[in-house]
């Protein structure tokens, strides 16, 4: 029988060391280390989002408990609870950032395709404010009795993979990192009406990229001519413009307004768009997908670690918050690859029970609850004391 090294080793080898090693030495991440490698230091911290440790001592512990078994992850022994700190506050976070984009070019090789007929590459923007208590996390200053950093993302939907994030202060509106971000020509972005700014959404269209939001309720705009008649849940289709003025002011004034009959909520949601080929019925879809980036947020909350945090740096929450992002795409990595149609919270129960199990990880994730095979038997050993 063919011996397997355990799960967690042969999900570290979506990492090749090789690969590893460029990075740390762009980031000169280990300049002045002194036996406590980069490499250990990942390790400790995915274990901490796979196997749901609350804080450096069930790391460290944790660890240290199966030393026997992970000497084959190329880690000599388990690291101490303030060199892991003192790591975490003072390695660059970039690192785990460079570590996240590797892995999603990976994932973006057999990710499934998005669920629409068009070949316009589809994204959804959105921000997630994440909590933290402001008398430990002093530097992420919110509310005058409340600390808070913003998580802003951009979801891939072919395979639903985040393929950008950043890290700013609570109080940072979106449209200030919308206006960062470039996208591919040709794409269509669905994004809230947070994101509504008529120069924003000017740029868009220089860029020719389609955007699919919600009109604001005050908004003034005039009816130019209706562009398909009301049909099923869509009450209106219509050519609309937005005159704007000041700085709002849009050059591209003439977009089309879409209002679509929301059955579930009883309420009718007003879409804004620029793109006019589409049919209204595929408009209204496609910001009904927008709700996957809420989904994403949902899943990473409830199943990784980010909302409680190791370290009290900011390097170091950026650190934790990378890697669970690096979980994340881990499983759903497991999940594209796997014939067994697992949802994420039964995935992530599953695979920290099993970390450390010797198994090959490509069966158990087909037939997780199958037992595996019996070992070939070894024949008996010679008694040397009466031969």
């Amino acid at each position: 029988m063919r011996k397997c090294n355990s799960l967690f080793s042969q999900l570290l080898r979506l990492f090749p060391r090789w690969e590893f090693q460029e990075i740390v030495a762009k980031h000169q991440a280990e300049r002045g280390a002194k036996g406590f490698d980069c490499w250990t230091q990942f390790i400790a911290m995915l274990f901490c989002q796979l196997g749901r440790a609350y804080s450096l001592r069930e790391i460290c512990g944790g660890l240290s408990s199966v030393e026997g078994r992970f000497n084959h992850l190329g880690v000599k022994r388990a690291p101490a609870r303030s060199t892991l700190s003192y790591a975490n506050a003072h390695r660059p976070h970039a690192l785990f950032q460079d570590i996240f984009m590797q892995l999603l070019t990976r994932c973006q090789a057999i990710a499934s395709p998005k669920p629409f007929r068009f070949k316009h590459k589809l994204y959804s923007l959105d921000a997630t404010v994440i909590d933290l208590c402001l008398e430990m996390f002093d530097w992420a200053k919110f509310r005058r009795a409340k600390g808070a950093i913003k998580l802003h993302l951009l979801l891939d939907h072919d395979g639903c993979l985040p393929c950008y994030a950043v890290f700013t202060e609570g109080k940072t509106h979106e449209i200030r990192v919308a206006r960062t971000l470039s996208w591919p020509a040709g794409s269509i972005v669905a994004m809230e009406r947070g994101y509504v700014d008529y120069a924003f959404l000017d740029s868009l269209t220089e860029q020719d990229v389609f955007f699919v939001t919600r009109l604001k309720e005050n908004a003034l705009y005039s009816v130019e001519s209706e562009i398909s008649s009301a049909k099923g849940n869509i009450l209106a289709d219509e050519m609309i413009n937005l005159p704007g003025s000041g700085k709002n002011a849009c050059e591209f004034r003439l977009l089309r307004r879409v209002v679509v009959w929301d059955p579930v909520g009883m309420r009718q949601i007003v879409l804004l768009t620029n793109n006019f080929k589409l049919a209204a019925s595929t408009i209204a879809a496609i910001y009904k997908q927008r709700w996957q980036i809420e989904l994403f947020f949902k899943a990473i909350k409830q199943n990784l670690k980010i909302k409680t945090f190791v370290g009290t740096s900011a390097n170091a929450v950026h650190i934790q918050i990378w890697t669970a992002l690096i979980s994340i795409l881990l499983l759903k990595y497991l999940q594209m690859r796997s014939r067994l149609h697992w949802s994420l919270s039964n995935l992530v129960a599953l695979l920290r029970l099993n970390l450390f199990v010797h198994r090959d990880l490509w069966a158990w994730i087909d037939e997780p609850f199958s037992p595996p095979p019996d070992p070939t038997e070894l024949p008996a050993q010679p008694d040397l004391f009466f031969a």
